[in-house]
């Protein structure tokens, strides 16, 4: 029985996700190279755009490969925290602003 839901062992086994699925894998994969090929945006800063975004989604995954991508391409330490603060901010941001429906429903029904 494994100690843990997710296992350190795992992320190396993400290429096998198109052993069920190949064509539609493939096409991920395809797609998922592209984004990430220099354009307007460099690779060190896509990797701290990812490494926001994991853990605004909490991907534990992904915040494994995106530290440490990030640190290849490039970004400091100081950098990658501020990266997850604002994906803090904006999350904490989209829940705050959740509240004006709250508000909306309150004067609905007590007025």
């Amino acid at each position: 029985m494994k100690d843990t839901y997710y296992n350190r062992e795992d992320l190396g086994k993400f290429g096998d996700i198109t052993e069920f699925q190949k064509e539609l894998g493939d096409k991920f994969f395809s797609y998922y190279n592209d984004v990430f090929k220099p354009g307007s945006l460099t690779p060190r800063e896509k990797s701290l755009i990812a490494l926001a975004v994991a853990h605004a989604i909490q991907c534990p995954y992904c915040i494994d490969a995106y530290t440490s991508t990030s640190l290849k391409k490039g970004a400091d330490e100081e950098q990658m925290m501020e990266a997850i603060h604002v994906a803090a901010a904006i999350r904490g941001g989209a829940s705050l602003v959740h509240g004006v429906q709250m508000m909306n429903q309150i004067k609905d029904k007590t007025m």
